[in-house]
């Protein structure tokens, strides 16, 4: 790689500890050259982050949370960017140990607000600040399109959050501002380990996927590096696998 992004500016929405697929980005953006923003959720993340934000030489940490109009008006005051990562969801333990029909009614409306709605709201706030174009990058999972057993209200979640990818990269295009999702094979971060027999996904797709391996967050880092980048200047509206092979396999 070679500085594909320097001068650029990167919010960075999700970055909780070194296991989370958004610290695996931010690493990547800062050696491809990028200033990098980070998001912290309460005072009980501040300090983690704070370190994690000073580790990668960020230029600033503010606290967002998502559900909070308040806090996402504060973007606002970042001034210019050219990047936008969103990496966040969110579903009640209970409603992901239970079968999804017995899904409570404040549970699925949380799972969906937290993780699909808050992309529209952090679209909403950042795209004036993108005012010469740029990108914005979500990530995702294939039980948005396939059912997997235990994901449950999450993959409900996922489904509406590639639709909005979709109708956001309608919206802003015409302003120069790249909307897309990359679809993540299963890793082993903080919230993946609340999904129950999680490692039995992980072994299930090791075994059945073309490569025969898990997915590296490297891996999904540097394909973001691609989508935030000019190398990907053409695509937008688009759902990216990176899932070492797995989302083509059938029985």
């Amino acid at each position: 790689m070679s500085n594909l992004l320097e001068g650029k500016t990167a919010l960075i929405l999700g970055v909780a500890n070194k296991w989370s697929l958004a610290w695996a980005i931010a690493q990547a953006f800062r050696r491809e050259g990028a200033s990098l923003i980070l998001t912290y959720q309460g005072e009980r993340l501040k300090k983690t982050v704070e370190e994690l934000a000073a580790e990668l030489g960020a230029s600033r940490v503010l606290e967002c949370d998502v559900t909070r109009d308040e806090d996402l008006a504060r973007l606002s005051e970042l001034g210019r960017l050219d990047a936008v990562v969103h990496s966040i969801a969110f579903a009640n333990r209970e409603d992901l140990d239970r079968p999804f029909v017995e899904t409570s009614r404040a549970g699925f409306a949380l799972a969906l607000e937290v993780s699909a709605y808050s992309l529209v709201a952090v679209a909403r706030a950042a795209a004036p600040l993108m005012s010469e174009g740029g990108a914005m990058i979500t990530l995702t999972y294939l039980g948005s399109s396939r059912v997997l057993t235990n994901y449950n209200v999450m993959g409900v979640a996922k489904a509406s959050l590639e639709a909005a990818v979709r109708y956001l990269a309608s919206e802003l295009g015409p302003r120069k501002i790249r909307v897309n999702a990359i679809s993540a094979g299963p890793v082993k971060t903080a919230s993946a380990r609340g999904i129950k027999d999680f490692s039995k996904i992980l072994g299930a797709v090791a075994e059945r996927a073309p490569f025969r391996r898990n997915t590296d967050p490297a891996e999904v880092a540097d394909a973001a590096v691609f989508l935030a980048s000019d190398l990907g200047r053409g695509v937008t509206g688009d759902v990216m696998f990176v899932d070492a092979g797995f989302h083509i396999m059938g029985l």
